[in-house]
């Protein structure tokens, strides 16, 4: 499967997984980041051995976005954005929604204990 198959027809699923990485660990970084009039808060899986990173992103707009960045053979970097719907973002935890909306409304990352976030998500 493609990567913007992936994306775009199981957002769900990959979304599933991030979270169950991200909450793997003690900790979770959730970043501020910007570009221009855009802003937004992140949290991003990173898989190494494929060059991939996941990342799901509440931009101030209250958008949520999925996105997929990675580099094909030749070096050359590419990112798939899937725009979630609905019920795709429902998949999102309400702790994780809530902490994500403070980070864009504060303008500032945050580093949060899992163990806040286990039992909700």
């Amino acid at each position: 499967m493609n990567p913007e198959e992936l994306i775009k027809n199981h957002a769900s699923k990959v979304i599933e997984k991030m979270l169950e990485e991200l909450i793997a660990d003690t900790h979770l970084e959730i970043s501020f980041d910007y570009l221009d009039q855009d802003q937004w808060a992140v949290v991003s899986t990173h898989h190494y051995k494929e060059d991939k990173e996941f990342s799901l992103r509440l931009h101030s707009n209250n958008a949520w976005n999925l996105t997929l960045g990675y580099y094909d053979d030749e070096d050359e970097f590419f990112e798939v954005v899937h725009v979630l719907t609905t019920t795709e973002q429902d998949v999102i935890p309400n702790g994780l929604q809530i902490l994500m909306k403070k980070v864009v409304d504060d303008e500032k990352s945050i580093r949060v204990a899992t163990s806040l976030l286990k039992g909700k998500m």
